[in-house]
């Protein structure tokens, strides 16, 4: 600590704000992150993973590392299974040795579809696709296995070939679909969220979370349907007996309670190493009066 204090010093000083509090790092915190816009997570692997199979084998998911990634907490409900070793890939080579590939939303459908062609990943999904190998799809990455896209809205690129996976095609709209489905798949109860422009017109295949499946390949809107513990386990089943792998879910496993650990860790942390009276005071009556002004923007 003693070595930030000259830092903390200087904040004031070119600021006149004070620091409330400098928090110790700790070692596997599982805070949601924030989209990924340009942090690399190429080859970043979820710490979680690394806890003992139940069965005999592990199950290994790699999750394509698209440009403009977005929710890709979406995989971390996957890492939180024992057994279950989750890593982000960006090359073909890296898809070999996967029992699931995940292909997970992002904020530039049509730019993350032209980076997997250029990196040879589009020829390796369809390859995956055919050889009845699992693949998931989450929103853009859903909408991308599809046969074509209509995007005069995020990309403004007109017609866009995608990559022929699913009977789907995607026209995207300008008012962005924002709700929190809920419904019923493997014979268990799920719930998600949606936050997308692409509306999905599904015209053949198995019906599957308001998108569809084709073999062993799955795709949906629904961010956040693998926190659904009982869904998840099932959905883990179907891929490891695809994919030959002896991996069994634990029974107990609880996205939901290892998440409200991880905040109670975090505010545990916030209580021992901040100034929480301050950061009330701050919340209840605003910012102090007389402070100077900082640039950019426009004083208050």
């Amino acid at each position: 600590m003693s070595l930030l204090e000259p830092g903390l010093e200087m904040l004031h000083g070119l600021t006149g704000r004070r620091t409330y509090g400098v928090l110790p790092f700790r070692h596997g915190l599982g805070i949601d992150e924030e989209d990924g816009l340009r942090v690399s997570l190429r080859g970043a692997v979820r710490e979680s993973a690394v806890a003992a199979p139940v069965g005999e084998d592990l199950l290994r998911v790699a999750v394509c590392a698209v440009p403009l990634m977005s929710n890709f907490t979406d995989v971390d409900a996957l890492a939180a299974e024992p057994g279950v070793v989750v890593r982000f890939v960006d090359r073909p080579e890296e898809l070999a040795d996967a029992d699931l590939v995940v292909v997970p939303g992002t904020r530039g459908t049509v730019r993350a579809l032209e980076w997997l062609r250029e990196r040879g990943l589009a020829d390796a999904l369809a390859r995956r696709a055919a050889e009845g190998r699992p693949v998931l799809g989450i929103c853009g990455g859903f909408q991308l296995l599809g046969e074509h896209i209509e995007d005069d809205v995020e990309s403004r690129r007109g017609h866009v070939e995608g990559l022929g996976i699913l009977p789907v095609r995607v026209r995207f709209a300008r008012e962005k679909t924002l709700t929190r489905p809920a419904g019923e798949a493997l014979g268990e109860h799920v719930e998600g969220y949606e936050i997308h422009h692409g509306v999905a017109e599904v015209l053949g295949g198995e019906a599957f979370l308001d998108g569809c499946r084709v073999g062993q390949t799955w795709g949906t809107h629904w961010h956040g349907s693998l926190e659904s513990d009982g869904f998840r386990r099932a959905f883990l089943r179907e891929v490891a007996a695809a994919a030959g792998r002896r991996f069994v879910p634990a029974p107990d496993t609880s996205f939901a309670a290892l998440r409200e650990e991880q905040l109670d860790r975090l505010g545990d942390l916030i209580e021992q190493h901040a100034d929480t009276d301050a950061l009330w005071r701050l919340i209840e009556s605003g910012a102090p009066q007389g402070l100077p002004f900082i640039p950019p923007g426009a004083p208050a």
